[in-house]
């Protein structure tokens, strides 16, 4: 049951959504043949500029990757650097330092800066209660994830998901007939028996499905290698939200969608945001990091994407987690 929540129940049948949900915006665009710069904040136009790029943070990150995420390096046919390179040999002219794109960080020494190893009976522990402990949860959100999802099944040939956990989303969109593929990320090794096991329930073959450690604000993947990027209950316990967000820009594909469901910070001088003030500290501490209070509907809103339709909902069943906020954004 939903609890004075400004919108019907979902159904799958009855649901119309604005035009970002619509059949026509979901449609993912093929992959592009320009290089895409990692963040426009610096200021670099990938048509005008060939920015370098440390090849070695790429090599990496094809590595760890499933072959169908692997693919020939994108090259400039056009002769450019062979030019500027050729003036640089002969005039001693150097490419001043701000055209050169800051190389990616390692996504193995991200995950060690803000993922510490926990015990093993810790992460045990954490992994076997989302398991087995968020039925209830899962059960009333199962009409919002339905209405959700359909926007990716069928319709996504390459899935991230971050903060896969034990896999509770993948029975809305993937399966033996989906025709999806699905790379699971989760800072918790723990997780990938759980996610595994889950992946297989739904019918997804293993060849369609790889779990990679590694945390949201670090991924090991390409620029602009999947089609969406699937985040619920993830971005409350990630450590730099807005980097978490601009790794999630970096690789879906031009057009392509993030499709999140988080629980926020409820409104301002409610009793329900006295309680989170209160608790978050504790919550932080037993779950993993989670935060209470974070405006998460703010964040992505302010994220750069191109278009973004955030809903507002209420879940009975969790007091202090019932602010929620899902929808899609599109890059």
């Amino acid at each position: 049951m939903i609890l004075h929540s400004p919108y019907p129940p979902p159904s799958i049948s009855t649901f119309k959504p604005n035009t970002l949900f619509s059949s026509n915006r979901t449609e993912f665009s093929k992959p592009t043949t320009k290089i895409l710069n990692r963040n426009a904040k610096h200021g670099q136009e990938s048509s005008n500029s060939s920015p370098k790029r440390d090849e070695s943070d790429d090599r990496q990150r094809e590595s760890i990757l499933p072959d169908y995420f692997r693919g020939p390096r994108l090259r400039c046919c056009c002769g450019r650097r062979g030019l500027i390179g050729a003036i640089g040999t002969t005039t001693l002219l150097s490419i001043p330092p701000s055209n050169a794109s800051p190389s990616l960080p390692d996504p193995k020494a991200m995950l060690k800066a803000i993922h510490p190893p926990r015990p093993d009976w810790y992460e045990e522990l954490y992994a076997s209660a989302l398991d087995t402990g968020m039925k209830s949860y899962e059960a009333e959100v199962a009409g919002y994830k339905s209405q959700l999802f359909a926007n990716v099944r069928g319709k996504a040939e390459t899935v991230l998901e971050i903060g896969i956990g034990a896999g509770p989303n993948l029975k809305y969109y993937a399966g033996d007939k989906s025709g999806v593929r699905i790379v699971g990320i989760d800072p918790n090794r723990k997780m990938e028996k759980y996610a595994q096991a889950a992946a297989l329930n739904v019918g997804l073959p293993p060849a369609d499905f790889k779990f990679i450690h590694a945390v949201a604000e670090s991924l090991p993947l390409r620029d602009a290698s999947v089609d969406a990027v699937v985040g619920t209950l993830v971005l409350c316990s990630v450590k730099d939200v807005n980097m978490a967000l601009k790794e999630v820009m970096r690789v879906l594909k031009p057009g392509g969608l993030y499709f999140f469901l988080e629980h926020v910070a409820a409104k301002d001088g409610t009793v329900t945001r006295f309680v989170q003030g209160v608790l978050d500290p504790l919550q932080q501490t037993v779950s993993d990091g989670c935060h209470l209070t974070r405006t998460t509907g703010n964040y992505i809103s302010e994220a750069g994407f191109s278009n973004v339709d955030l809903k507002n909902v209420f879940v009975s069943n969790a007091y202090f987690l019932s602010p929620h906020v899902y929808g899609i954004a599109c890059k």
